[in-house]
């Protein structure tokens, strides 16, 4: 077996309360890598085409990488695949926290759970030890006091917590997974594991993961450690939160449902408002020298107590996108989302719609409960949080998604703004043309990481036109394939480019954890997967219609340093034609046999 995997999956049945341990292929890794690679490997193999979201023939798949719960820096991720209640199809997505570490740590390098349990259970998984508990008494819980309760039941010296809350367990289409903190958020994993009747697993490993050169890793942890805190102390002090101010700047920061790309109060809710009035410490996941995760609390004021991790997603669609200018709301909404098990990005988007179809006329009071569901509005945005997780009043419309709200108010379409059924993120492509790409062509749905960043680029390199087509079908199918082996990887996006972990030189530490020599192979098998990926949702019922952007994209943008920019519908097409070419796929953007014979895919 390679290093850096323990060679075992543990697969549930939840049904009959009982477990089997099935060998991982070597071939598997060697094709797939790890992680998420694995994970679609394992869901192409398992989930039928026809299978429904949350139906008891879906399986929920969680698999960890060659670097994860290793010495090397932030080798924190694990990856998780189903399919999404949301979009209808394949979901992928990747956490950080404790528990992919745990896992390796217990002997495993993956947990796929199947079947439905006859009532809420949860897992506990102490090394070799595992075994079922009953949840019904937990069931209805918020996610902090379910770990809690847990971590009080049982004598685990700092265990891992990955659970659900009541938004999951009442069936938002969009609810989360949290896992110590951080979560599985886009496409509604937290759905799929309620309907199997999961309430969480605790976890804890303690075991040693087996790596090729051990010695060497030691000496390497400091160094690389400490150079990737020299070269992130932008990440240390700000996170994630200092993009508000450079989106905004550019143009693209989601504003009012997308009318706009400039918010007018984003100084109010951005890094320097939250280090300035929020900030209490730094949080890091595994084995992590950067710590990114900004702890802010609420110390005054209504929401004061409020103690949650903001990230630049959640504060552009929650904030800006919603109108809103008070950071103490933003975090509340946060706070909320987590403890509920919400994804924020897809909460952002769909209460941002119900506020301008409600400005329309569209939505009544009376259709919302009589919330005055206006841009702006914090108490409502928060009121509107709540009667979405328990699925309420105007929340059980908004439950339904961005998909259902279209299929209940037609006239909703037209100011809708996602892909695939999935709100697009924060960065509003009319200012960067790559992403319109990468949202249209991301195989979860309009994502702005799966689907291939190319924000840093467009806006940092003198050699792309953000505002034109002009190579970037190259660049979006290059960045997808980079994105797609290293989230396979099983290392934290925050260190990647500190520890050269791009196409070359790789073996840094990926040769000296596994023993095998993946160097030349990398791009392949990033390739091979985001192949297998798109093979899996056209087999869902994909097609290229469904790569189109949303009718607001081609409205001009009002203002700001892309004002007047929007996305040319024929030139948009005819730059999805230039990379379905590059891709080698057919002119419907299906993968061919002959492609996929090439990648080995069988």
């Amino acid at each position: 077996m390679i290093k850096g995997f323990n060679g075992k999956i543990l697969k549930v049945n939840l049904a009959e309360k009982n477990y089997e341990i099935e060998k991982l292929p070597e071939d598997y890794i060697k094709k797939y890598l790890g992680a998420r690679g694995l994970a679609a490997r394992y869901y192409h193999d398992l989930i039928n085409t026809d299978s429904v979201p949350l139906g008891k023939e879906n399986k929920l798949i969680f698999m960890t990488g060659p670097l994860t719960g290793t010495r090397v820096p932030a080798s924190t991720k694990f990856s998780c695949s189903t399919k999404s209640p949301e979009t209808g199809h394949y979901l992928c997505s990747n956490s950080g926290g404790l528990f992919g570490p745990f896992l390796k740590k217990a002997g495993f390098d993956g947990i796929i759970f199947e079947n439905v349990a006859e009532s809420p259970v949860y897992l506990k998984i102490n090394d070799d030890e595992i075994t079922f508990h009953e949840a019904e008494d937990h069931w209805g819980e918020m996610v902090r006091t379910f770990e809690s309760k847990v971590k009080e039941n049982h004598s685990m010296s700092n265990p891992s917590v990955m659970a659900i809350g009541p938004a999951a367990e009442n069936g938002v289409v969009f609810s989360s997974i949290q896992v110590d903190g951080r979560s599985f958020g886009r496409a509604g994993a937290g759905a799929v594991m309620a309907s199997k009747k999961l309430k969480g697993i605790i976890l804890k490993g303690t075991g040693d993961i087996p790596v090729a050169k051990p010695d060497i890793l030691k000496e390497k942890f400091k160094h690389l450690s400490q150079e990737a805190l020299e070269s992130k102390k932008n990440m240390r002090e700000y996170g994630t939160v200092q993009n508000v101010a450079l989106i905004n700047t550019a143009g693209c920061l989601p504003t009012k449902n997308f009318q706009s790309g400039v918010f007018e109060y984003a100084d109010q809710i951005d890094a320097d408002m939250m280090n300035a009035n929020y900030f209490s410490r730094n949080k890091g996941c595994f084995s992590c020298p950067i710590a990114c995760e900004q702890r802010c609390e609420v110390k005054t004021g209504k929401y004061k107590g409020t103690k949650v991790d903001p990230e630049f997603e959640t504060v552009g669609l929650l904030g800006s996108n919603c109108g809103i200018n008070d950071f103490a709301t933003v975090l509340k909404a946060n706070e909320l989302c987590d403890e509920y098990s919400l994804d924020t990005m897809s909460t952002g988007g769909v209460i941002a719609l119900a506020m301008e179809l409600y400005e329309r006329g569209i939505l009544s009071k009376q259709d919302t409960g009589n919330i005055a569901l206006e841009f702006g509005n914090g108490d409502a945005l928060i009121e509107t949080i709540h009667k979405i997780a328990n699925r309420e009043g105007i929340g059980a419309l908004l439950g339904q998604g961005i998909k259902g709200i279209i299929k209940e108010i037609p006239e909703s379409e037209k100011y809708a703004v996602h892909v695939k059924g999935l709100p697009i993120a924060a960065y509003d492509p009319r200012g960067l043309y790559g992403m319109s790409l990468t949202y249209g062509t991301s195989v979860r749905g309009a994502c702005h990481n799966v689907g291939g960043y190319t924000v840093s680029t467009e806006l940092g390199s003198d050699e792309y036109d953000r505002f034109t087509f002009k190579d970037k079908a190259q660049l979006v199918k290059d960045k997808q394939d980079v994105r797609a082996f290293l989230d396979s990887s099983g290392l934290c996006t925050q260190v990647r480019r500190v520890l050269g972990f791009t196409v070359d030189p790789v073996e840094v530490v990926l040769k000296d954890v596994t023993g095998y020599d993946f160097t030349s192979k990398l791009l392949e098998i990033g390739e091979r997967i985001y192949n297998l990926e798109r093979h899996i949702i056209v087999n869902e019922g994909v097609t290229k219609e469904d790569d189109s952007l949303p009718p607001r994209m081609e409205e001009p943008l009002p203002e700001g340093s892309a004002k007047g920019k929007a996305i040319n519908r024929l030139e948009y097409e005819k730059a999805l034609e230039e990379y379905y070419q590059v891709r080698g796929w057919d002119e419907n953007g299906k993968p061919t046999e002959s492609g996929l014979k090439k990648l080995k895919i069988k």
